[in-house]
């Protein structure tokens, strides 16, 4: 039961293609604005929301005027008790 390909087989496929191809085209021209918005939105709320929270944390920040506020920050020293002792070698020719 082999089939053969035919002409008008061939060209109704080359034809269906064309046509999905097109198809796709013209919809994606209308539909990619609204997706373009639609994510142009949700990042400018994530940026919006980031750039609140620290606006926020700022005016907390500020003080009246005429009051001191002494902020330090804390000596932080890196030391790792694990490492071992530093050897000083020499290199030998």
């Amino acid at each position: 039961m082999l089939q053969h390909a035919s002409a008008t087989g061939l060209l109704r496929t080359i034809l269906i293609i064309l046509l999905i191809y097109y198809g796709l085209k013209v919809i994606s021209r209308i539909f990619a604005p609204v997706i373009i918005k639609y994510f142009a939105k949700k990042a400018s709320e994530r940026f919006g929301g980031q750039f609140n929270n620290h606006q926020n944390q700022y005016k907390k920040a500020q003080r009246k005027e005429g009051e001191v506020t002494i902020d330090k920050m804390p000596n932080r020293k890196t030391t790792n008790k694990d490492v071992g002792e530093y050897v000083d070698y020499e290199e030998i020719d």
